[in-house]
């Protein structure tokens, strides 16, 4: 397998358009982890079903976030995406997210050319509400059962916020590097 920190940009971040590789798809309580170190996907565990993921789940190369990992998306699509497979993506904004005490933002994308729905997702606000809701209870609740009251979504934030996150992300990786 490839190591997408290595064969993959960021993308256009300026421009709105970011490669996104997808780790887990929507609806799987797979919690599915690239391992920059192997190179490759590993399970890192099973969540309870009831917390399945309400979108795909993926990351953004050659960034990294505040909590080491590169940088998550959210991916909406009307169907799950396979694990391992990279898109071009639209930046529709972020989800500020902290997970124990730690920041753990997600970008919110889509694909970048979705001619089933004509290209209708360009920010937060066309989401249907309801997808909006059931995100954020998915990821202030899906650690309840084992450290209830570790994770909260703070907030949310629209197309420029998300592209200042990603951009941040991308010099934190190139210190690094």
């Amino acid at each position: 397998m490839a190591d997408f920190n290595k064969i993959l940009t960021p993308g256009d971040v300026d421009g709105g358009i970011i490669n996104v590789v997808n780790e887990i798809p929507a609806g799987s309580n797979h919690k599915i982890e690239w391992n920059r170190r192997l190179g490759a996907f590993q399970l890192d565990r099973v969540e309870p079903a009831i917390f399945a993921k309400p979108t795909n789940y993926g990351f953004i190369p050659q960034t990294l976030d505040e909590d080491g990992d590169e940088l998550d998306v959210l991916l909406v699509t009307e169907q799950p995406l396979a694990t391992g497979i990279f898109l071009e993506a639209r930046v529709i904004g972020v989800m500020k997210f902290v997970d124990d005490g730690e920041v753990d933002d997600k970008i919110v994308c889509v694909p970048a050319d979705d001619r089933n729905n004509g290209n209708a997702y360009k920010t937060l606000a066309d989401l249907p509400q309801q997808l909006i809701k059931q995100i954020e209870f998915h990821f202030n609740h899906y650690k309840d059962l084992k450290k209830a009251g570790t994770t909260k979504v703070e907030s949310w934030g629209d197309v420029e916020e998300a592209k200042k996150v990603i951009k941040e992300s991308i010099e934190r990786w190139n210190k690094q590097a």
